[in-house]
């Protein structure tokens, strides 16, 4: 057994663990990638067109179910979260029965926003403007100077409550008090995987946000392929991770990539009873339309993409990173260290060659970029976008004339 590794931890099932190492292991050996069969041609207005963002924009973040943190951004009763990506303002909760709610976070008096912080505990929240006062439950419980103010039902003036569910340690939110949430849409494909892991009982550690010149598919597209390890990242990643070998699987909307550490070549002659994913594989993780989840060793990085609706070439993209109990009790600093590690690259590295991508696309004179055989999760994302549009698959580069 490898050091680090924990008796009876949650992971994902050892038969899938050994599918995927062996996989890797027969990519490296045979000097082959995951394949996506051919190159796809991608419109540069893809990452410029405003009409398209706008289409965006109400599908995938106004009309879709959104992640607003995990289970451990409310680690007890009466803690609480907000969040405003989608120009909806959240306000998440747990009740006293330890029930995650999501409200609007607008008094129901006057309108304002009722809690102003990111997070923290308490059991009640009073709009600083007259005072309204609320319980984690969101009913209305206080009304200063009443008798002033005149008779009404308290009960039909609570905060408005949302659509709200709580998974494998996710916490979704539907914008629309109309619209239900459906587990089995939201995870299909990775339910078995998810319902391992137990992130759920992961603590929170640290976050972060990237805000930057490029559109936020273009962020989501610097998690989608190993085939620039070992240029842009050589001085990186390149250290730990065999670039150009991937192990890829897709569905419907999500999908799942593990990337390949070097580390894997210590399993050879290993019996496979004794394999585990960490020492060989990192599990990346994308939930449809805006999250991708990085998988280390009992802890992870949570990315939630998320556009600028008036601009085209702004993203932002809220990073959150959390470990399990024992390993953040036993590495106290490890926030700090777990942040700088990624922004190094994710920030420093992929997402700052991707803001010239943005320029140069905003040029005009590009008309299309293309995706290669060994980049199936770009080809998977785009397609997976225009479909939920309405629009076409991205076309093979084949199909264009050679004439």
């Amino acid at each position: 057994m490898f050091p680090g590794t924990a008796v009876g931890e949650n992971v994902v099932r050892h038969e899938v663990q050994v599918e995927v190492l062996r996989e890797l292991m027969g990519q490296l050996d045979a000097g082959v990638n995951a394949d996506a069969g051919g190159i796809r041609m991608c419109p540069t207005d893809t990452y410029t067109s405003q009409d398209l963002l706008n289409r965006e924009w109400e599908t995938f973040f106004l009309g879709h179910p959104q992640v607003i943190g995990l289970s451990g951004d409310l680690p007890e009763t009466d803690s609480y979260i907000t969040c405003d990506d989608v120009g909806v303002p959240i306000l998440g909760t747990r009740d006293p029965s330890g029930k995650f709610r999501a409200f609007l976070n607008s008094c129901r008096h006057r309108g304002p926003m009722v809690v102003h912080e990111r997070r923290g505990s308490k059991a009640t929240f009073s709009c600083m403007f007259h005072g309204w006062t609320y319980d984690s439950t969101g009913s209305l419980i206080g009304v200063p100077m009443r008798e002033h103010f005149g008779e009404f039902d308290s009960s039909c003036r609570g905060l408005i409550e949302l659509p709200a569910m709580e998974k494998h340690g996710f916490l979704w939110v539907s914008m629309n008090p109309d619209v239900a949430i459906n587990a089995d849409s939201l995870f299909e494909g990775l339910e078995d995987d998810l319902a391992h892991w137990g992130w759920d009982q992961y603590t929170f550690i640290g976050e972060q946000s990237f805000d930057m010149r490029l559109n936020w598919k273009l962020a989501t597209d610097t998690f989608g392929e190993t085939y620039h390890f070992k240029r842009l990242h050589r001085n990186t990643l390149a250290n730990s991770f065999h670039g150009d070998v991937l192990s890829y699987r897709s569905y419907e909307r999500n999908h799942r990539m593990v990337l390949c550490l070097k580390s894997i070549d210590q399993l050879r002659g290993q019996a496979e009873a004794h394999w585990h994913i960490h020492h060989g594989g990192f599990p990346v993780y994308f939930l449809y339309p805006n999250v991708v989840i990085n998988v280390s060793n009992r802890r992870i990085v949570v990315v939630r993409v998320y556009p600028d609706p008036q601009d085209p070439g702004r993203s932002i993209s809220r990073v959150s990173y959390y470990g399990d109990p024992a390993t953040i009790s036993d590495n106290p600093e490890l926030g700090e260290s777990f942040g700088e590690g990624f922004s190094a690259v994710v920030e420093k590295e992929d997402y700052a060659l991707a803001v010239t991508t943005q320029r140069a696309a905003e040029s005009g004179l590009q008309d299309y970029v293309i995706f290669g055989r060994n980049e199936p999760p770009l080809h998977h994302y785009h397609n997976t976008f225009r479909k939920a549009l309405g629009l076409g698959e991205l076309p093979l580069y084949t199909d264009v004339p050679t004439s």
